[in-house]
Formats: structure tokens, C-alpha cells, sequence
């Protein structure tokens, strides 16, 4: 459902019936002038304060089944009837139409000259459609409104005969003239011309003219629409005009009232919707504003343009479960929003149902039946089986056994829940199990199952069947982790030499490459003392003429365990990193001549 054109999937029942309340504004806004006949304000606040009356004095003024009618009766205002049983409406708007023509003339209306064919709505760029206005315009959901919400005692529905399907009844206050027949045998041109006679009493012909045209032009679209009463009322207020329409349909809509108020808050986001409880049960009230066309042809100068209408609905579920019942009041003057919500919800207060006991009836007779039968399993039955048994079949064996649970479809993108149901003949008794067993489903959509009551979300899942484990393969280059107690620092501890191997001599002093070590000498701090020769230059150790010893390797443990940690090698107590690349000897170095004695004095 789009918010400028209300025609979303989940409240489309309700889209012609809100068509036709706006184009009873457009007509407020273009017919109903300074010269329109009107009310006092006393007149719409009469009858309000009062006790409602009870289901038995509402359904005493007309027989139920009768289908949409509407009496006015003395100190209680007008009592509507809104059924779900009674004889469909038929075409009647361009009869009415031709008659009114021969009763005021067969002049032009809003500047239209009939044809042979006579008037239709079109002529007159109608119906028309609201479209939501600016949040900003949006009007307040009114104490009298929110008071809808407390807490209060239901009434039961009253009983009806078997056939009468679902009804219900309120009281509609005797200001709004109704466009819609009193009943559906009723003169509608006659009854046009009444109201057009009324409303513009002190006017010439022309305006009642045009007035009664325009109704008789849309009765077929009421009729379509499932209203029952649709009407205009013109009042004075603090000595300044007032307008407002009231429209009271029935839709089909199966469902709670909970998933409706949450599809009318989804799809109209600019409009606030409550959840209310009336006396006749449950109710969503929906307050949002809607901007109305006006067509040029109704308009004084010949020009289109828009009107911003305040609009309060409510829906209320009747006891059938599949239907509902939709009021709408629109009003464009804003200052007196709070004073029509108020009449608004004591009209909702007076909401009476009564019921025949069957659920969803549709208004059909009911067949006589034959005697019982089994009933034969029906195609999603079917459907369902075949599913249940291609899983048993697929699953390997080892497997656990298929999900429990009813085999359902899921219905494809395309799907229409409101689409009328393709008639599908029952097989023969003998035949029945051979045609299911062969015939494929013919259902659109995915089979699922659905869970069984006792199904718990939350369990873990069974284990599969245990199998043989196999070793893993590990990757990877295999490496020694250090224990615990591995101490990097520690020394390793003393291999013992070989028996073999004789002791090393000892090593000469190492070579000091920088120059800085010097023989020992006395310390003459006055420089008395000579030096009888010059010190002997420091040879450098002879080079190993053999190579070291081979480190053995470490034993193993006694036990046989495994050595713990990655093996190295330490270098020895005499390894020099700043010596030189040992090279091999070709001669033996011969020792150095010593120096001459020198004298500082010569």
C-alpha cells in the first residue's frame, strides 16, 4: 500500500470505501457555499450525553437481513443497519440520473450538456482520491479519542435467525444528509431531490439541480464500495459555515484487529493509529490528514485545486471474522476538529452487532447437505504426503528420521491471498487413493514443515553417528617446545673428556688486535728508572696445526625418553668472535730478534 493512494495489499478492502469519503469532500468544498441551508451547532450536540440504546431497541426498528438501510427515528437520530446478508445492489445511477434530469430540466450541470447517453461521474473528473498530506497538518488525536482506550464492559452480540449473516447498527446524529437510498426498493432520484431541496432551500433550481446530478452519479460507485450511508452536513458555527462528511461501509477482512492496526501503521506512516476498545469490542482508530482534489468542473472557477481534509476512521471487526466495519469523518474546517471527534466517538459508543452464529458468512443460502461422507483428502493433503514421503524415501540409512512436523508451501512472490479459490472436484470413493497417489501437487510455492506444538527452538541439535577416528595429518615442520622449566641461561653441564684425548697445554695469551695490552713493568712515577732492554714484541699463538675434537653428541637416558628441547652447540671458554679466519701453517714461524736497548738521553 502506497501513502499517496492507499492501495496496498494488506487494507485494500477499504481503498473504494475512502475513494468515495473523499469525493463527498470534494463536493463539500465545491457545492456547499454561503447560500447553503445549515444547521445550528445545538442541532449536532442535541442528542449527545445521553445512554446509548441497547441492542434490542436498535434491532426493534427494522427487521436484520434487510441489508443497508438508514431510518431516522424521533429522539435518537438516525439508525443505521450494515449487513453482510441482503440482496445485492443493483446499477441504478443513470436512471436516477435521467429522472432528475426531467424533473429540474435538462439543462447543463457544472457546465456539461447531457448527451443520448445522459451524465456519468466522469464527466465530472470523478471519483476522486486523497493522498496523504504533510505530517505537519497531520490533526491531534483528541482526549475524546483517547478515551476510547480505557478500559470498559463489552456487550455481547446479539442473536439472529439462521441466514441473517452479521449486522450492525448505530446512531448516526439526523445533520448529515444522507446521499444513499433509505433502502434498497427506495427511490433514489426521489430521494436526491428531497435532500437537494433541503440543503438548498433558499436557492434556485440550478444548485439543487446540480447537487442531485452529482449524487445519482455516484450511487453505483457506493454500492461498489459497500457504503451504507453517506452524507454531508452543513452547520454554523460561532456565526461561520462548517462542513463535514460521514461515510459507514462494510469490507471483507478477515484477521485480528492487532495485525490490522500494525498494517495501517506500516503502510501510513504519517498517521497515528490506536488501539481501542469500544462497547461492541475492539477497534482501530486511525487520525491522519488527506489532501482532497477538487476538479475544475466543480469548481467555481473552472480550476483544479486541493483542499486539506482532518480524518478520523475506525475499523471494528464484526462477529463473523471476516468482516468490517469502517467509519469516516472528514471535515476541512480544522478549528472545529475537536468538536466532530467528539460527536465521532459517541457514534463509535453506539455501535451494536448481531449474528446468526456462522462464521465468515458470505450472504449465500445454505445447500441442503446429503448424508455424511468421508471426506476425501484435499489437494494440499495430498500435497503434503507426497512431501512427507520423498523425504523418508531420500534419507540414507544411519540417518535419524525426518523432521516432524505438517508439510506446508510457502507461497511464491506472486501469491494473492485475496484471489477466489479454483473449484477442485472430489475424486470417486474407489478411485480416490489411485488418482492422489499418481497426481503430482499442483501448488505454487516451496514445501517447509511446520513445527509440531512441542517443538523446542532452543534444544541442541542430535549428535550424527559416531565414526572411526582417523589420525589427523598434521602440517607443518615439527619443532621441540621447551618445557616449562627451561632456563635459557643456564650452562650446560661438564661432558667428560675421552680417555684418549691428552691434556691440552696451556694456551698461550690471546692476541690483543687493538694493541693495548703491554708487558708488566715497575711503576717509576718519577721517570728515574731505565728499562735495561726494550720489551719483546707479543707473538701471536701458533695457529692448531690439528683439527679440535669432535663434541660428542649427549648420551640418551637410561630410560630411553626423549631428550627435552631443540639440541645446539655452546661455544668454548676461548672463543674469540674478533679473531681472524683460521688458515692452515706452511712453516713454522720463526721467533722475532729482540730489540736494542735504546736511551731517551742517545
Amino acid at each position: 500500500m502506497t501513502q499517496d493512494g492507499y492501495t496496498g495489499v494488506e487494507v485494500a478492502p477499504f481503498a473504494a470505501a475512502e475513494q468515495v469519503s473523499a469525493t463527498l469532500g470534494s463536493l463539500a468544498e465545491a457545492l456547499l457555499d454561503h447560500r447553503t441551508a445549515r444547521y445550528p451547532l445545538a442541532s449536532l450536540t442535541a442528542l449527545g450525553g445521553r445512554a446509548h440504546a441497547d441492542a434490542e431497541a436498535l434491532f426493534t426498528v427494522r427487521p436484520a437481513g434487510a441489508g443497508h438501510t438508514h431510518r431516522t427515528v424521533h429522539r435518537l437520530g438516525t439508525v443505521l443497519a450494515a449487513g453482510t446478508a441482503g440482496p445485492a445492489p443493483a446499477p441504478r445511477s443513470a436512471s436516477a440520473t435521467a429522472a432528475l434530469l426531467a424533473r429540474f430540466g435538462g439543462e447543463q450541470v457544472r457546465g456539461v450538456t447531457p448527451g443520448p447517453e445522459g451524465l456519468s461521474a466522469a464527466h465530472f473528473e470523478l471519483p476522486v482520491t486523497g493522498e496523504a498530506a504533510d505530517p505537519t497538518l497531520r490533526p491531534e488525536f483528541t482526549p475524546a479519542l483517547a478515551e476510547l482506550a480505557s478500559g470498559r464492559q463489552t456487550r455481547l452480540p446479539a442473536e439472529l435467525a439462521g441466514g441473517a449473516g452479521a449486522e450492525a447498527r448505530l446512531v448516526v446524529p439526523p445533520v448529515f444528509h444522507p446521499l444513499t437510498a433509505p433502502e434498497p426498493g427506495a427511490d433514489l432520484a426521489v430521494h436526491l431531490a428531497e435532500v437537494a431541496e433541503e440543503l438548498f432551500s433558499g436557492t434556485g433550481p440550478a444548485q439543487r439541480r446540480d447537487f442531485a446530478v452529482l449524487g445519482a452519479t455516484l450511487a453505483d460507485l457506493t454500492a461498489a464500495a459497500g457504503v451504507s450511508f453517506a452524507g454531508l452536513s452543513a452547520l454554523t458555527v460561532d456565526g461561520r459555515p462548517s462542513d463535514a462528511s460521514l461515510v459507514v461501509s462494510t469490507s471483507r477482512h478477515a484477521g485480528p484487529i492487532q495485525v490490522l492496526a500494525t498494517e495501517l501503521a506500516t503502510a501510513r506512516p504519517n498517521a497515528e493509529v490506536w488501539t481501542v476498545l469500544l462497547p461492541a469490542g475492539p477497534a482501530t482508530v486511525l487520525v491522519e490528514g488527506r489532501s482532497v482534489p477538487v476538479p475544475g468542473r466543480l469548481a467555481a472557477d473552472g480550476l483544479r485545486h486541493w483542499a486539506v481534509s482532518s480524518v478520523v476512521e475506525a475499523f471494528v471487526p464484526l462477529p463473523d471474522g471476516a468482516s468490517v466495519l469502517c467509519v469516516q469523518l472528514a471535515t476541512a474546517h480544522r478549528q472545529d476538529w475537536e468538536l466532530y471527534t467528539g460527536v465521532f466517538a459517541e457514534l463509535l459508543k453506539s455501535v451494536q452487532f448481531a449474528w446468526d452464529g456462522v462464521a465468515g458468512h458470505t450472504g449465500a443460502p445454505v445447500a441442503a447437505q446429503a448424508a455424511p461422507v468421508a471426506p476425501a483428502p484435499s489437494v494440499v493433503e495430498a500435497a503434503g504426503a507426497a512431501v512427507e514421503a520423498a523425504a523418508v524415501a531420500v534419507a540414507p540409512p544411519g540417518e535419524p528420521e525426518p523432521l516432524r512436523g505438517t508439510p506446508v508451501r510457502i507461497p511464491p512472490a506472486d501469491f494473492n491471498p485475496f484471489a477466489p479459490q479454483p473449484d477442485v472436484p472430489a475424486p470417486a470413493a474407489g478411485s480416490a487413493a489411485t488418482e492422489l497417489a499418481s497426481a503430482e501437487p499442483v501448488l505454487k510455492g516451496t514445501p517447509v514443515r511446520i513445527p509440531p506444538p512441542d517443538f523446542n527452538p532452543f534444544a541442541p541439535m542430535a549428535a550424527p553417528a559416531a565414526e572411526a577416528e582417523e589420525e589427523p595429518v598434521l602440517k607443518g615442520t615439527p619443532v621441540r617446545i621447551p618445557p616449562p622449566d627451561f632456563n635459557p641461561f643456564a650452562p650446560l653441564p661438564a661432558e667428560p673428556a675421552p680417555a684418549a684425548a691428552q691434556a691440552a697445554p696451556a694456551a698461550a695469551q690471546a692476541a690483543d688486535p687493538f694493541g693495548t695490552v703491554t708487558t708488566p713493568q715497575q711503576s717509576d712515577p718519577f721517570g728515574t728508572t731505565l728499562p735495561s732492554a726494550a720489551p719483546a714484541p707479543v707473538a701471536a699463538p701458533p695457529m692448531p696445526t690439528t683439527p679440535p675434537a669432535a663434541v660428542p653428541a649427549p648420551a640418551a637416558p637410561a630410560d630411553g625418553a626423549a631428550p627435552k628441547g631443540t639440541p645446539v652447540r655452546i661455544p668454548p671458554p676461548d672463543f674469540n668472535p674478533f679473531a681472524p679466519m683460521a688458515t692452515p701453517a706452511t712453516e713454522a714461524e720463526e721467533a722475532a730478534p729482540a730489540a736494542p736497548e735504546t736511551s731517551p738521553f742517545g
